[in-house]
């Protein structure tokens, strides 16, 4: 049962509207189901790690990354803003899955989404939250533990893939001037988003 909630919070957790779902749909679009899929499978790893640091109570791991979450938040949304300015600039012909498929990239995306999730510390407090409400304490054993860290990874990973598989189905349907649209949209969005983060710290 346990691993069951822990598969509903992780779908929801990724299921919503961020600045990851933005840049997971920007990419499927532009390179295919398998880079979307990739930068997905990024933020359900990183989900998962910081279930594990809530779950199973690693308190010198979060006490390292909440001391130092100002400059984890402020190098995750200069990062942001790069990303940003970059898919407003993108132009379609430097898109295609071609310039997908180079040897590495699918890692990359992985590496960057892993990364950018990683860069906001406060989620650990969030995951404890709900793991309390799921009724997982400290006293509840590393079974339930792995449960309900497993769970969350599933149930990200399910959002992922199901977005992967339903926009990289519209990736070859799409015109250079719808894309370019795309890109403009997301750009803002992930600026706006990217905005807000470096607010929130100062």
């Amino acid at each position: 049962m346990i691993l069951f909630k822990g598969f509903v919070f992780g779908f929801i957790l990724a299921a919503a509207v961020g600045p990851m779902w933005v840049l997971c749909l920007r990419r499927t679009l532009a390179f295919g189901r398998a880079a979307g899929l990739a930068s997905g499978l990024g933020i359900a790893a990183a989900d998962g790690l910081y279930g594990a640091v809530a779950a199973f109570g690693l308190t010198a791991v979060s006490a390292f990354l909440l001391a130092w979450q100002f400059w984890i938040g402020l190098a995750g949304g200069v990062f942001l803003l790069w990303l940003g300015f970059r898919m407003l600039l993108a132009e379609p012909p430097a898109l295609g899955s071609a310039a997908g498929e180079r040897p590495g990239s699918h890692a990359a995306a992985f590496a960057s989404t892993f990364a950018l999730t990683l860069a906001n510390p406060p989620t650990i407090l969030a995951f404890a939250a709900v793991f309390a409400s799921l009724g997982l304490t400290s006293g509840a054993g590393w079974i339930a533990a792995t449960q309900v860290v497993a769970g969350v990874f599933l149930g990200s990973a399910a959002w992922w893939l199901l977005l992967a598989a339903g926009v990289g189905w519209l990736q070859p349907r799409l015109r250079p001037g719808l894309l370019r649209g795309v890109n403009v949209v997301c750009g803002l969005l992930i600026l706006a988003f990217a905005t807000w983060q470096l607010r929130r710290l100062f």
